[in-house]
């Protein structure tokens, strides 16, 4: 695979926006990961190419809300195997819960999503297995009365990158860049 540095940084945000735009996408469920090393697999919902933004939906009381605040680093890490390319990138996160970006975001949802934002806080102890949901709630698509009060616990993650540093993998020997996004230098490095 011989590629320029800078078909690189496209293929890159190509493959962002086809993450946020298909279920099918091998990078559509990144793994991602707060300062405190935690991490979980989030759906990407949204790429903005120019600023190298990355959205994800939350809840307002969960733990990383509350860790990322108004600002925190925030790593996303995407692996295709189909192409055998790994993206480990690097930015910063902050926690969105107004804004005409969140009730948009709020609007494009179903009802059977927002549910979900009904539910106990994250990480409550329950006695038995629980989805968190209130009863009535289970396996239904409740209406838009019934979802309003989860609106005040959605968020938005938005993680504007700031590194992306790219690894193909192969037989022939690895290959390696790291990108500084959204504009800036670009470095092969060895894998």
């Amino acid at each position: 695979m011989t590629q320029s540095l800078s078909d690189i940084r496209a293929d890159i945000a190509r493959q962002l926006a086809e993450g946020a735009a298909s279920r099918r996408s091998a990078c559509h469920t990144p793994v991602v990961g707060t300062a405190d090393a935690d991490m979980r697999v989030m759906v990407l919902r949204a790429f903005d190419p120019d600023s190298w933004t990355l959205r994800f939906h939350t809840d307002a009381r969960s733990p990383k809300a509350q860790l990322i605040g108004e600002g925190a680093p925030a790593g996303v890490l995407f692996y295709d195997r189909e192409a055998k390319v790994q993206m480990r990138c690097r930015g910063e996160g902050r926690i969105a819960t107004q804004g005409e970006t969140v009730d948009a975001a709020w609007a494009a949802s179903t009802n059977f999503a927002r549910r979900c934002y009904l539910g106990a806080e994250p990480g409550a102890i329950s006695d038995t297995p629980t989805s968190g949901l209130p009863d009535w709630a289970e396996g239904v698509q409740p209406t838009e009365e019934q979802v309003a009060p989860a609106r005040e616990h959605f968020a938005l993650l938005l993680v504007t990158l700031r590194e992306v540093d790219w690894l193909y993998l192969s037989n022939e020997g690895h290959r390696r860049a790291v990108l500084q996004v959204p504009a800036g230098e670009a470095r092969w490095v060895t894998p």
